[in-house]
């Protein structure tokens, strides 16, 4: 599938969260449709469900059984880095960022997304698919979905230049307060890799993310995929009180946009993304 006609990328993310959509209704060892009945059942080619069955085959969410069908994988040992007061700094990543727009788009949340946003599945979300580039070389791939009625009139211009939080700030009144964002290792896809400029299978590090603003309102869901080649995660804990330290606002959270947290607000859980020169 080339990753440069539009509505692949769209196409894709569908039809991963349909099929993830099943996983989560299920328990762990259940058995899940057939790559020819997802086809059937999605109205989808059967490429596309492939490709949306290795991603999560390879991100240990499902478990192939040769001669017996595909199953739900056994639940993932979760560890929560947490400080003392339960907030954590997020320290800056290096580089020169820009962003690169793959899709943009407004359509229903779905069912998924919806219990995420704590919304109705027929409610409307603002769908962005971006490449997010370092220096020029390509980083990162963003999946973002915003609340289409915090952001009416958002731009392809906001969403490609300049900080995305201090757009929703500034011109749509959204503050955002706090996220929390859970990090695993998985490896890309062949889309994915032509995107990033890396060797299919190559690996990675995939962010999810769910922001809230300062009513506690969900905002944004987002999942990111970081080259794996060019980040290291380092935590940070606090582990005694500190002098205060006026926050760098320049640079980049890695799988977090620089805006209201750069700005001294609570965030649940923190890691550092260090771009490694000798990748």
């Amino acid at each position: 599938m080339d990753a440069d006609v539009p509505g692949t990328v769209l196409k894709r993310e569908r039809t991963r969260d349909a099929v993830l959509e099943l996983i989560e209704s299920r328990s762990p060892g259940d058995a899940i449709p057939s790559e020819r009945a997802l086809c059937s059942l999605l109205g989808v080619s059967r490429p596309t469900v492939r490709a949306a069955v290795d991603e999560l085959v390879a991100a240990g969410l499902l478990v192939r059984e040769h001669g017996r069908g595909m199953f739900v994988a056994p639940a993932k040992i979760t560890q929560e880095l947490v400080a003392g007061d339960r907030s954590l700094t997020v320290p800056q990543a290096a580089g020169a960022w820009s962003s690169r727009l793959l899709e943009f788009t407004t359509l229903q949340a779905g069912a998924r997304v919806g219990r995420k946003l704590r919304m109705s599945p027929a409610a409307e979300i603002v769908y962005v698919a971006r490449l997010r580039l370092v220096d020029g070389a390509p980083m990162a791939i963003e999946h973002l979905h915003i609340r289409a009625e915090l952001v009416p009139g958002l731009s392809a211009q906001e969403l490609e230049s300049g900080d995305l939080y201090e757009h929703l700030r500034a011109s749509h009144g959204v503050h955002v307060h706090e996220a929390v964002q859970a990090i695993e290792p998985t490896v890309v896809t062949r889309a994915e890799a032509k995107l990033l400029d890396v060797p299919e299978l190559s690996p990675a590090l995939l962010f999810e993310r769910l922001t809230s603003d300062t009513s506690g309102r969900p905002v944004e869901y987002v999942h990111s995929l970081y080259r794996g080649d060019r980040y290291r995660i380092v935590s940070r804990l606090a582990l005694g009180p500190a002098a205060e330290v006026a926050p760098d606002r320049e640079g980049h959270h890695p799988g977090i946009p620089p805006g209201d947290f750069a700005h001294g607000d609570a965030i649940t859980s923190s890691t550092r993304g260090d771009i490694q020169t000798g990748a």
